[in-house]
């Protein structure tokens, strides 16, 4: 069960291209966001929709495939960690993000 400890995996789409960015390290880092939707029927029947929205960073050859043959709308299966994180912006107002360190990546559909 040790394995199982931190593992996340999701099947969505991406809202926008991702984001390309190589390091001078010459690593390669993507990130990109993903929607998951899912419905249900409230008390007076009607179906509802929610769509939840998922921060995605791959590296390596992991965010090279995703810079090569991922766009915008691409349906994908994604799994990976739950990592968060902090930092200051401009104004020196402390931000936080949880994000998916992607392992693996799947692409689904046409």
């Amino acid at each position: 069960m040790n394995t199982l400890r931190n593992k996340v995996q999701l099947i969505g789409n991406l809202g926008n291209d991702p984001e390309i960015i190589n390091l001078e390290s010459g690593k390669t880092l993507a990130k990109f966001s993903i929607a998951t939707n899912e419905s249900y029927k409230n008390a007076q029947g009607e179906k509802i929709t929610d769509t939840q929205w998922h921060n995605i960073v791959a590296w390596g050859k992991t965010a090279q495939i995703v810079e090569k043959y991922v766009g915008k709308g691409k349906e994908v299966a994604i799994e990976g960690k739950l990592t968060s994180r902090s930092w200051e912006d401009k104004d020196g107002i402390k931000r936080y993000i949880t994000e998916v360190v992607c392992s693996e990546l799947l692409m689904l559909g046409k």
